[in-house]
């Protein structure tokens, strides 16, 4: 069995998403996750974020998530971001996110969004060749 590919971007925590005590504000978790999300999409899968919602008019709204935060991350630091997927159901996609310093953990989150007319306003299948190309970062080959 080989080890499941994983989606990496590196961030730089920058003054903006810290808090007084010089430490990553826990709700910046939340956007610099979002940034990996759109990332993924772009350099991971091959789609172009802003066409997606813009022109496609589909977005991928949060319906449940999980944090752990896990060590503080500080001003001037550089985080890895890792993606991998739990699966993907019918309109559902599951997703596990990570910020690393080497091998510290430092945060973590289980993420599922669904996928989402923006025109409708309601849940739409995940196209088989979006779900391929997103199948290819799953834990579970």
């Amino acid at each position: 069995m080989t080890a499941a590919k994983e989606f990496h971007c590196d961030k730089f925590v920058r003054f903006q998403h810290c808090d007084p005590a010089g430490i990553v504000f826990y709700p910046q978790y939340f956007v610099l996750f979002h940034e990996v999300i759109e990332d993924w999409f772009n350099d991971g899968l091959d789609v172009v974020y802003a066409r997606f919602i813009g022109t496609e008019r589909l977005g991928i709204p949060t319906v449940s998530i999980q944090a752990e935060f896990i060590a503080p991350s500080k001003h001037g630091e550089i985080l890895r971001f890792g993606l991998q997927v739990q699966g993907v159901g019918k309109s559902s996609i599951k997703m596990r996110l990570t910020a690393r310093v080497g091998a510290e953990v430092r945060a973590k989150v289980d993420q599922t969004v669904v996928l989402f007319s923006l025109e409708n306003r309601s849940t739409v299948a995940v196209p088989s060749e979006l779900k391929q190309k997103m199948m290819q970062y799953s834990t579970h080959g």
